[in-house]
């Protein structure tokens, strides 16, 4: 497990359009992606986790002040680990680290999104105790909502 460094872009770049791929979801060339990532990782609101070597899973963070405290707060943007390496333990050494890194950089809190049917990865953040309900297990759902500009 390490923290990516400007050299490991490409990478990146082609780990996260294979995620879009798997899903069919729309994605930029690798290359594009490449470009993007090197962009980010230049600044101090991104990070990027790698896991492998060659790198076969990542977890994508970014970081911003909060509004409730003096503390930064940690959006987990992706975690991603490709098909034939799931099952090793990978997801939850990069959400191990990826918890680790959010704290080491000042952020109090955490979050995510997910769809209703990734059902693997909703068991994943629950065992880590992320949860979508406020005020408790009895709590209303939470929902996430995003919209194109």
């Amino acid at each position: 497990m390490r923290r990516a460094r400007d050299a490991d872009a490409a990478t990146i770049g082609r780990l996260l359009h294979d995620f879009n791929r798997e899903y069919d979801w729309p994605t930029p060339a690798p290359d594009a992606l490449a470009a993007r990532i090197g962009e980010l990782l230049a600044g101090p609101d991104f990070a990027v986790l790698l896991v492998g070597e060659p790198a076969v899973g990542l977890a994508v963070l970014r970081f911003r002040p909060s509004i409730w405290s003096t503390a930064r707060e940690c959006y987990l943007a992706e975690l991603y680990v490709v098909p034939e390496r799931r099952g090793e333990g990978l997801g939850r050494a990069l959400m191990t680290a990826t918890l680790e890194l959010a704290r080491a950089e000042g952020a109090d809190t955490i979050d995510l999104g997910t769809s209703e049917d990734d059902v693997a990865a909703r068991r994943l953040y629950e065992r880590f105790g992320f949860t979508n309900r406020e005020d408790g297990p009895d709590g209303p759902v939470m929902f996430v909502y995003e919209r194109d500009l």
